[in-house]
């Protein structure tokens, strides 16, 4: 488990091909082996905001990340919900080369990384809401539709949904705005067919984990979700049978809610991020920061009591 004396890895600088950075996590090749071309995902310890990377990191974080999204990827596959991009998460597989001229170490990736299949990733955000929070309670109180999907009339903020709903999202470059759509402007993008596993997968994935979720304290409000094509050795996917890729299930891809305290009409209090938001709009409202990059220094207090929230949602959700 990291501690807050975990030396911080904001950024990764290994001896391996194909080089990607998103807000939290950079992307290697690693040479493919029986199960074709392979991917090495590293957790960084960066955490963003409203699309905007944070100068400050959080110690440990990366580690907490991954050791959550690697128990829900399990939890999905061993389920038999859906197949996952997922093959393993051992540092010793990483090749010794990798570290040629780095500055970090085996130890610093231990707990951190994730070695998976590579895929054609399908470029939309699958996103399930089981609440009525965030944009879908902006946009619900304006017109009582989510993404399209009528909604009861009288729903307060953070309300239960009657049944979940799937409201995705068109997947944008780093800096962008993921830009909300409806089930059939998605459909135009990537093929009913496609849309239709995948919605069907997303809202399966999302009721066995608000089951597993609920046995033990937590409320998963919402969450999001992406999907891609596996590889073959050339390159080419296999099939049409999508697997789930990425992260799943962590406070940096959905709204955690714990149960004791729920009270819907308000904002909750929560595991996930929103900690982090509500701090940063004290800043907005005050006129030290407008919500653009770069984004403004953490107190330690901030990041501390952040980091604390992580810890607090994986060890619930892990727990027998």
């Amino acid at each position: 488990m990291p501690t807050p004396t975990d030396r911080a890895v904001p950024t990764t600088d290994l001896n391996l091909p194909g080089k990607r950075s998103g807000k939290v996590r950079d992307v290697y090749e690693l040479p493919p082996d029986a199960h074709g071309p392979r991917l090495l995902i590293i957790a960084t310890d960066r955490i963003s905001a409203f699309d905007v990377v944070m100068p400050t990191p959080i110690p440990g974080k990366g580690r907490l990340l991954t050791e959550l999204s690697t128990f829900w990827l399990r939890f999905i596959s061993d389920s038999g919900i859906a197949p996952t991009h997922y093959l393993s998460s051992d540092v010793r597989e990483v090749p010794p080369t990798a570290f040629r001229g780095s500055a970090l170490t085996p130890h610093d990736l231990e707990g951190r990384i994730t070695i998976a299949r590579k895929a054609a990733v399908v470029p939309i955000e699958c996103v399930v809401r089981g609440y009525l929070e965030g944009s879908g309670w902006k946009e619900y109180a304006h017109a009582g539709t989510v993404c399209g999907v009528e909604l009861p009339a009288g729903l307060r903020q953070c309300d239960r949904l009657p049944e979940p709903i799937f409201t995705p999202a068109t997947k944008e470059e780093f800096g962008k705005h993921d830009e909300n759509v409806t089930f059939e402007r998605a459909s135009k993008l990537v093929g009913v067919e496609t849309m239709t596993r995948l919605r069907d997968a997303s809202i399966a994935i999302y009721r066995r984990a608000s089951e597993h979720a609920s046995a033990r304290g937590i409320i998963i409000a919402d969450t999001k979700f992406e999907f891609g094509l596996p590889l073959g050795s050339d390159g080419r996917p296999l099939g049409s049978a999508p697997i789930l890729v990425d992260e799943a299930l962590t406070p940096d891809s959905s709204r955690f809610w714990p149960a004791s305290t729920y009270t819907p009409g308000r904002a909750q209090q929560s595991f996930d991020k929103q900690y982090l938001r509500e701090y940063l709009e004290t800043l907005v409202a005050a006129g030290r920061w407008n919500k653009q990059s770069p984004g403004p220094e953490l107190p330690a207090e901030i990041a501390e009591a952040t980091r604390q929230k992580y810890l607090a949602a994986l060890q619930s959700l892990t727990r027998a």
